[in-house]
């Protein structure tokens, strides 16, 4: 006999640690947690620098939490600890490695298929996967011979580089002064001005460029990049090329269409999920989560109580 789950949880981030949390405290057995990294929060862990600021209210968006999750302003490691807290704590399965290939309603349940070839079944389905693993990437082609050079976070920066940042978000921003302490770094943004950054990455970007600590090349946009002895020549709308070490982009992220197909989830123009008022998606008993229902990204918090309203949708359909 197979084993059937109540609820199987794609994706270890916040969405998907809040909805197996929340699903435990609300009495629902048999949840498991599959995330196709190392470890939950695998985004987190890749793509924020170590001490990178993390904020419960984020860009602003001001967020009360609704569950029993106690989330405040931390860092990356203190918000890494608190959820390996609550899952050891709450003796969640989990199974991590496990790639998600598929999404099949069969009946009344669901059958999900991972990319080892593994089965698991379940009456409701929570996808919490998010954007960041599948970072935007430029409209020009980028050289295969760069592909070491040219990167989407700083995990393979090294020091006394001279280094492109790309972007106008925070994460850009973020990447450029942190970079800057070691390296000489240039923040390159289409636009002339900042429109999307918090106040405390403002303070730190003006205090690094005014300090001449970072270079800052606004209003100009990158034409083409090409490899030259080794390293990106980056050709600008301006008419002027330079050489760096390094180009790293930060330039947002992309839903995973792929995925989202083989779930038949259907998804408005801009690859956001349809769901319901309840984060039910096109499909009956398959509940989305996380950042993957935003445009332009969400925040932790708004993830935490994704996961606290869904599980108590399912828990009313369990009874």
């Amino acid at each position: 006999m197979k084993k059937v789950y109540n609820i199987a949880i794609i994706g270890g981030g916040p969405g998907g640690v809040a909805s197996a949390v929340e699903a435990v405290i609300l009495g629902i057995d048999d949840v498991i947690l599959l995330e196709k990294g190392e470890n939950h929060s695998t985004t987190i862990r890749k793509f924020y620098k170590d001490n990178k600021r993390v904020d419960k209210d984020y860009k602003g968006q001001r967020v009360e939490l609704n569950g029993n999750i106690y989330f405040v302003d931390g860092t990356k490691e203190s918000t890494l600890d608190l959820f390996d807290e609550i899952l050891n704590l709450h003796r969640i399965e989990e199974r991590f490695n496990t790639e998600v290939e598929s999404v099949v309603k069969k009946g009344e349940l669901f059958l999900i298929t991972t990319t080892q070839g593994d089965e698991v079944w379940a009456k409701f389905v929570i996808i919490s996967i998010g954007k960041m693993g599948q970072p935007n990437k430029p409209s020009y082609e980028i050289p295969l011979a760069l592909k070491d050079r040219v990167h989407f976070n700083v995990s393979d920066c090294k020091e006394n580089e001279k280094i492109l940042v790309v972007g106008g978000g925070n994460s850009a921003v973020e990447y450029a002064y942190f970079l800057a302490d070691l390296n000489k770094v240039t923040l390159n943004y289409r636009k002339t001005t900042f429109t999307r950054v918090n106040e405390p990455n403002m303070a730190l970007l003006n205090e690094y460029a005014q300090g001449g600590k970072l270079e800052l090349r606004l209003g100009v946009d990158i034409v083409s990049l090409e490899e030259a002895e080794g390293k990106p020549k980056v050709n600008f709308s301006d008419g002027k090329s330079e050489m760096y070490d390094r180009v790293v982009y930060a330039i947002g992220g992309m839903a995973p269409m792929d995925f989202l197909r083989k779930c038949s989830l259907e998804v408005d123009e801009h690859g956001v999920p349809l769901t319901s008022e309840t984060h039910e998606g096109s499909v009956s008993g398959i509940y989305i989560a996380g950042d993957i229902l935003f445009k332009s990204g969400g925040s932790i918090a708004a993830a935490l109580n994704h996961g606290f309203s869904i599980v108590q949708e399912i828990k009313k359909q369990l009874v």
